[in-house]
């Protein structure tokens, strides 16, 4: 399946502007509170939005973080793991120091104590000592039907652990470069699922970002191979979020594309119609995660394919 209805959240408890991650996330902005009041903003929104996806069926696994270590970015635990139909786990080489003390082993505990196998765990955390990085499904984006892996270059995703991944999961790579204007000069985008949603039938996409135009050739025709209405965005509204979407699955196996708010209302009526054709549209204010975390609903929520005992 390409959608689940099991989605696993991090409650933030030390939320703020990770200056880590500022080096290569043009996403991020300052905000003008302090940092009590900006997790106490982060904590309502993220409980919002749990609420909206919990109304159509979405079953919402959320743990709380923990005050130690110290993890700005925790409320993103799609980055660090991930979860598939065969029974493994997969753990993630992170570009930031300190979001690898994200990493916490109890979360396959609380798993399991919810009735999901885990038969495997591929780690890739060793490649942290060779400055190498792959984030993900932050920098993954898996079609799973089609076994095929859509991943932009970046500081957080390098060719070779991609190239590697593919192998293991038997997945075949197709790998571009993604950029955005920063001070007039194009820059690298720092997570392929801030320019990427894919969908069962659908991708939501900003072509425009993949300048080489033999790369945006080849992804744009390994979606139409696969069927996939391709509904692109532009830049402006990459930079609102409009491509960090995640389909998910609510009651009755009733599919619905999860977005923020900023996102929802920078699409066009045209894009609304044609997403609308596949899912119902759930959309939550996220404003103080996004300004501050440069990351949305997308990045908020780590899937879970695992079998059930």
């Amino acid at each position: 399946m390409q959608i689940t209805n099991t989605i696993l959240m991090i409650r933030p408890v030390g939320f703020r502007r990770n200056e880590q991650t500022a080096v290569n996330n043009y996403f991020m902005e300052e905000i003008d509170l302090k940092g009590r009041d900006i997790n106490a903003k982060a904590q309502q929104e993220f409980d919002a939005f749990v609420s909206v996806l919990r109304d159509k069926g979405v079953k919402v696994i959320v743990v709380e973080d923990t005050k130690e270590p110290d993890t700005p970015d925790s409320i993103f635990p799609n980055n660090w793991i991930s979860f598939h139909a065969n029974g493994t786990v997969g753990l993630y080489p992170m570009f930031a120091e300190n979001r690898r003390r994200e990493r916490r082993g109890d979360i396959l505990d609380i798993l399991e104590a919810e009735g999901f196998r885990i038969e495997n765990v591929m780690d890739y955390t060793s490649a942290e000592e060779h400055g190498v990085f792959l984030e993900g499904t932050g920098s993954i984006l898996m079609d799973r039907v089609h076994q095929k892996v859509y991943c932009a270059l970046s500081d957080r995703a390098h060719e070779e652990l991609i190239i590697e991944f593919c192998e293991d999961f038997d997945c075949l790579p197709v790998i571009f470069t993604a950029n955005q204007t920063v001070d007039g000069e194009r820059l690298p985008i720092y997570h392929t699922n801030v320019m990427m949603c894919l969908g069962e039938y659908f991708s939501v996409i900003c072509l425009d970002s993949i300048d080489d135009k033999k790369e945006r050739k080849n992804v744009v025709d390994h979606l139409r191979m696969d069927k996939k209405e391709i509904i692109a965005i532009t830049e402006e509204q990459m930079h609102h979020f409009a491509g960090n979407m995640l389909q998910v699955l609510g009651k009755d196996k009733i599919p619905y594309l999860a977005m923020s708010s900023q996102a929802y209302h920078s699409l066009t009526p045209a894009q609304i119609k044609s997403i609308e054709k596949h899912c119902e549209i759930v959309h939550s204010a996220l404003d103080t995660i996004e300004t501050c975390g440069g990351g949305s609903a997308r990045c908020m929520m780590a899937e879970v394919f695992l079998p059930k005992d």
